[in-house]
C-alpha cells in the first residue's frame, strides 16, 4: 500500500436513534444512525408480509381458466 493516501481507521462507537450502541471499525470517530438491527421491522419480525398474487395467476383467475 502507498503511504500517507490511505484514512486513518479507529475503532467506532455507532448510535442508534433507539439508544443501541455497539462498535466497529471505520474512517470516522463516531456514528448515529437512525435504525439498527435491533429496531428494524425485517430484523425483529414486526415486518408486514404481503402476499400479491403474480401475473399468470391474476390472469388465471379473470379468465376463469382454473
Amino acid at each position: 500500500m502507498k503511504e500517507g493516501i490511505h484514512p486513518k481507521y479507529h475503532k467506532t462507537t455507532v448510535t442508534c436513534a433507539c439508544g443501541e450502541t455497539f462498535e466497529t471499525g471505520s474512517t470516522k470517530q463516531n456514528l448515529r444512525v437512525e435504525i439498527c438491527s435491533k429496531c428494524h421491522p425485517f430484523f425483529t419480525g414486526k415486518q408486514r408480509v404481503v402476499f400479491t398474487t403474480g401475473r399468470v395467476e391474476r390472469f388465471k383467475t379473470k379468465y376463469g381458466l382454473e
